[in-house]
């Protein structure tokens, strides 16, 4: 179930970049190498092997959009509590 609920994060991160949050290029890229590397880890938890350092990411992301986008850091937030759910 975290799984399914980590999905759905996701996909709302991916909708709220598809609508036009007004990021910078490497504010964007940025986003969406943070989804891949949660996607990736998401495969790697069918082999049991967490990445530590994936937590760390989200985190410093959250951080990093707090004050000027508060709607993705939220999503960001409930990301990392899916991945913590999930024992990541």
């Amino acid at each position: 179930m975290p799984a399914n609920d980590l999905q759905q994060q996701l996909e709302a991160l991916h909708e709220q970049l598809a609508q036009g949050t007004p990021l910078s290029e490497e504010e964007r890229a940025s986003l969406y190498l943070l989804i891949q590397e949660i996607e990736v880890q998401l495969a790697r938890q069918a082999a049991a092997a967490p990445d530590a350092t994936l937590v760390d990411g989200v985190n410093l992301a959250v951080e990093r959009f707090e004050a000027s986008h508060p709607t993705l850091a939220g999503t960001l937030r409930n990301i990392m509590q899916s991945l913590a759910n999930m024992g990541i």
